[in-house]
């Protein structure tokens, strides 16, 4: 097969764009900006970086949570592409744990409460300061519904209930039915997912009741049912925390009690089980994810009865044990809610 010069390909082992250097020297132009003088015979990486990361998406916000008795309005937030402790960011409009958190490139938002709450918080990521009430569910929603979101809408799955509803993220217009789970009503569930696919990590069935390790997905832009994608590498029980890229959906701890250590993956565009990722540093259950381009960051949690302002990363793209990041700038806690500026929907 001839290749001609300027030829460009996506290379599905390094995830990168690649230019074919052709048989005689190519210079880049203004409209390819960043690729160079190209010599003879091969396939060279343009290098370019991503307008997502040069306009942010390394911002992640660590929002509300639990230590017994008490339930918190805290507001944390961390750069996901460095190291070192969370920052104080503000306060939210109300106490708030067991809520779904997703985000937009420039605003985060959690939605539900326990006892179960319609309420939707919003507050603009790249600044400091409190969070705003700003809109509805369709209907409220408790015990951790799984959060999911592209650029545009967000998407909020069971939380006590057996169903999907979405809001549009720039208008406070209240949430709108989405479809019905495949796993009926669930509970302490986790959300992630790509710009066009989102994923629903399920570790608890409210009836029968029944600690799963069941994975469904929905197309965010459409509507309609979710639908099998597979399995998790353990049965959860309560707090499975995720994050992803735009490639890779990664599942950190979970479980009662004690916790868990695993971390497992999937590949979001595709169908299957969760494979074998790492260990996380501290076993834990219900901590949440934040995540960058490149980057996932696993915060608090606890093991009963004992709750931790652990943050800990993993690099999306690789597998491997997590690496310490920091701590919490405030309470040890555990089922937080997230949101992120460069997570897998943007």
């Amino acid at each position: 097969m001839t290749i001609k010069p300027g030829a460009i390909r996506f290379n599905t082992d390094s995830m990168k764009l690649e230019i074919f250097r052709g048989s005689a020297n190519y210079e880049g132009t203004a409209s390819m900006a960043g690729i160079g003088t190209l010599a003879a015979g091969q396939w060279e990486e343009i290098q370019a970086t991503s307008p997502d990361v040069q306009t942010g998406g390394t911002r992640g916000i660590l929002a509300g949570g639990y230590d017994d008795p008490a339930k918190h309005d805290d507001m944390d937030y961390i750069n996901v592409e460095t190291t070192g402790n969370a920052i104080d960011f503000g306060n939210l409009a109300a106490s708030a744990f067991y809520g779904a958190g997703f985000g937009s490139r420039t605003h985060g938002f959690l939605a539900g409460n326990s006892p179960a709450s319609n309420t939707i918080q919003r507050w603009v990521v790249a600044s400091t300061g409190n969070a705003e009430d700003y809109s509805d569910l369709a209907n409220t929603r408790e015990y951790q519904p799984a959060g999911m979101s592209n650029s545009t809408r967000g998407v909020i799955a069971g939380g006590n209930r057996n169903d999907i509803e979405y809001i549009t993220m720039s208008s406070t217009a209240t949430g709108v039915t989405f479809g019905d789970l495949a796993s009926g009503s669930i509970r302490y569930s986790n959300g992630s997912g790509s710009s066009t696919r989102g994923i629903i990590a399920v570790a608890y069935v409210a009836s029968p009741a029944a600690a799963v390790n069941t994975v469904e997905y929905i197309t965010i832009s459409t509507q309609g049912d979710s639908s099998d994608f597979g399995d998790l590498s353990t049965d959860d029980g309560d707090g499975p925390f995720t994050c992803s890229n735009s490639v890779r959906t990664v599942r950190g701890g979970g479980g009662f009690n004690a916790g868990t250590v695993t971390i497992d993956y999937a590949t979001i565009a595709t169908l299957g089980n969760y494979t074998d990722f790492g260990d996380l540093t501290q076993s834990r259950y219900s901590a949440e994810g934040v995540a960058s381009p490149t980057r996932g960051v696993f915060a608090g949690g606890a093991t009963h009865p004992n709750y931790y302002d652990t943050i800990d990363y993993v690099q999306i793209m690789t597998t491997g044990n997590a690496i310490d990041f920091g701590d919490l700038a405030n309470t040890d806690r555990n089922y937080l809610s997230g949101a992120s500026n460069g997570h897998g929907g943007l």
